[in-house]
């Protein structure tokens, strides 16, 4: 399925006014080739865009250029309207934003330390900062393991801290880098569940990379998939994911 295709099958759901984000002919290149070359691309306000493709398709790439770590060697990013540039004071954009890694990259600390952290690093005064940690870590059921040190958490505890963090700092795009790769069926299908009504609650923009479906159908209102550094499809979730090969053809007449 081509780009236009996918995207003229959701035109009719699609967001209105002015996209919080958005790419033009951006591209980056590494060795000589062209690892991200996309045209055009708009996140929208309260959207949950997820983002698919084969390893090597450029998907932690694309990421990087929206968090405004990695400038593109041509192109432009905006936020909320305005040019943004990963070399030239990025950090006032960069604080309108949060990332959640692979892996939860805790401090050697507590569970609310943590949650704390990325509040404290802008700043917030400590009272503040811990009230907000601690409503974070109730509502992803982890409230109990405040001062439990950050070594001793599982793979799901840790990623629910990591979460909290994240969201404890009330970002107005969350980016989402593959976060549930690595933790078990049980735990992966509890978070699928609950992350969209928290995301709600934040009134949070989110952009998810992953290479499972059931995280897209799961998480996503819109989908992007990439081969090759370049938008391969665009639009509705379960055609999107059937145009990159991670659905039967059968479904994509789903949601």
């Amino acid at each position: 399925m081509s780009a236009r295709l996918a995207t003229s099958a959701a035109a009719a759901a699609a967001p209105r006014g002015a996209p919080l984000l958005g790419l033009r002919d951006v591209r980056v290149v590494r060795d000589g080739r062209a690892i991200l070359d996309v045209a055009a691309l708009d996140v929208w306000p309260g959207e949950r865009l997820a983002v698919v493709g084969p390893n090597g398709a450029g998907k932690s790439t694309l990421l990087q250029v929206m968090m405004l770590l990695l400038r593109p060697e041509r192109g432009a990013v905006r936020f909320a309207g305005a040019v943004v540039d990963a070399r030239r004071d990025p950090v006032p954009t960069r604080r309108r934003m949060a990332m959640v890694f692979q892996e939860p990259l805790l401090f050697d600390t507590t569970a609310l330390a943590n949650a704390m952290s990325g509040l404290r690093l802008r700043g917030v005064p400590a009272a503040a900062a811990r009230a907000a940690a601690r409503t974070w870590l109730e509502r992803l059921g982890v409230a109990a393991l405040a001062d439990r040190p950050a070594r001793t958490l599982s793979g799901g505890e840790a990623r629910r801290v990591s979460l909290a963090r994240a969201l404890a700092l009330e970002p107005e795009l969350l980016l989402l880098d593959e976060p549930f790769g690595a933790l078990d069926y049980p735990t992966r299908q509890a978070l699928l569940a609950e992350l969209p009504a928290l995301l709600d609650a934040a009134h949070t923009t989110t952009v998810l990379v992953t290479h499972d479906p059931a995280e897209g159908l799961a998480l996503a209102s819109r989908a992007v998939a990439l081969r090759d550094g370049r938008v391969a499809a665009e639009g509705a979730v379960a055609p999107v994911l059937a145009a990159a090969g991670l659905l039967p053809t059968a479904a994509r007449g789903g949601p």
